[in-house]
């Protein structure tokens, strides 16, 4: 698709543009048709980054400042500066928290080797690890345990890679993408199971179980999908829009391999152009010469009150008429780390916190 635009993140500093008026803009791309907005339902937070970072929240609360947190509690660079700004220290391994002091392991889980560095420095730890990717946890460690060999289909370096792999090791091999998986080898084809990390576009992940199956057709599929109930609704709600949008603009950041997931599904799917921020005030308003429909959806880790920045900016140059598209409804909701749970009791601390960002979106 040649006319298709995609932004990419070069990690350079934010330089602040000069706003045109939306009459600059029309004169410069007059717009056929009537100005609109197709925002995606469901988006945004699930429960697993609900939980967790209400996990770091309590955490605070009642243990006080600081608290430690193994990486990035979520891939969302806003979720971050504010913890920090509440007293959060974000490291990038257990080595850099004092010893005897609170750590919180992120979202996206940890390898059992990370767990014993934190026993041997002594530290106190709450698991904010997501549910489903201890679900993958578990059937990597079942798996090899029966001797069979495990085929990681994921980005390898992705913290939840990491853990995963960390849990069996000597049987897991990792497929980044549909060229490895045509030279992947293993040592009995007949004794092969694949899984995933729960982030990842479900149709390249079910591209690459194709090309193994094809490879291996005694392939064994997990027990039930590891791909994020949340990453698939996005992504499906995602494929409704595309084909009826100018422009999808995606909140959420470069490091969210979700978000950045959903911008290659936008385009994919039909979208003229596709661009993510982390911010309103990163949306370039050249973006909009020519646009009449603008899809708008944000990754798994976005609050959404950056959602609502954007659609703000949008009414200002237009963009008044917001249509909700709804393809799925999301009510799942996770309880809280259990070494945290007990705590809250202990205070008596009976709210869970969760401010209307729970995993069903804000209408």
């Amino acid at each position: 698709m040649t006319s298709a635009a995609v932004s990419v993140s070069l990690g350079l500093p934010e330089v602040p543009r000069q706003r045109r008026s939306r009459g600059e803009i029309e004169a410069a791309a007059p717009v056929e048709g009537d100005k609109r907005v197709l925002l995606a339902a469901p988006r945004g937070y699930c429960a697993g980054v609900d939980r967790a970072v209400i996990a770091v929240e309590k955490a605070l609360e009642h243990y006080g400042a600081p608290v430690y947190v193994r990486k990035q509690i979520v891939h969302n660079r806003h979720v971050v500066e504010t913890l920090e700004a509440q007293g959060a220290i974000f490291v990038d391994e257990t080595e850099e928290v004092p010893r005897g002091e609170l750590v919180v392991f992120s979202a996206h889980g940890v390898s059992p080797a990370v767990v014993n560095a934190a026993a041997d420095r002594e530290l106190r730890t709450i698991d904010a690890t997501c549910p489903l990717v201890t679900k993958v946890h578990r059937e990597a460690v079942r798996f090899a345990r029966a001797g069979r060999e495990i085929l990681l289909i994921g980005h390898e370096g992705h913290e939840e890679v990491e853990g995963t792999y960390g849990e069996a090791p000597e049987a897991t091999t990792i497929v980044n993408n549909p060229a490895e998986a045509r030279t992947v080898q293993v040592k009995d084809p007949e004794n092969v199971t694949w899984l995933s990390q729960t982030t990842l576009s479900v149709d390249e992940t079910m591209e690459i179980v194709g090309i193994l199956r094809e490879r291996f057709p005694h392939l064994q599929d997990p027990p039930s999908d590891d791909i994020c109930y949340a990453t698939t609704n996005r992504q499906a709600a995602i494929k409704e829009i595309a084909p009826q949008a100018d422009l999808v603009i995606v909140v959420g950041s470069a490091n969210s391999s979700n978000s950045v997931r959903l911008v290659e599904v936008a385009l994919e799917y039909g979208a003229r152009a596709a661009h993510r921020v982390d911010f309103a005030r990163q949306v370039d308003e050249s973006w909009f010469e020519g646009v009449a429909t603008v899809g708008v959806t944000s990754g798994a880790s976005v609050p959404e009150v950056l959602v609502r920045e954007v659609l703000e900016l949008l009414a200002e140059y237009g963009y008044a008429d917001v249509r909700e598209v709804t393809t799925a409804e999301e009510d799942i909701l996770f309880s809280l780390p259990k070494e945290l749970r007990a705590k809250l009791k202990e205070d008596g601390d009976t709210s869970r916190g969760l401010g209307g960002r729970g995993a069903k979106p804000s209408r």
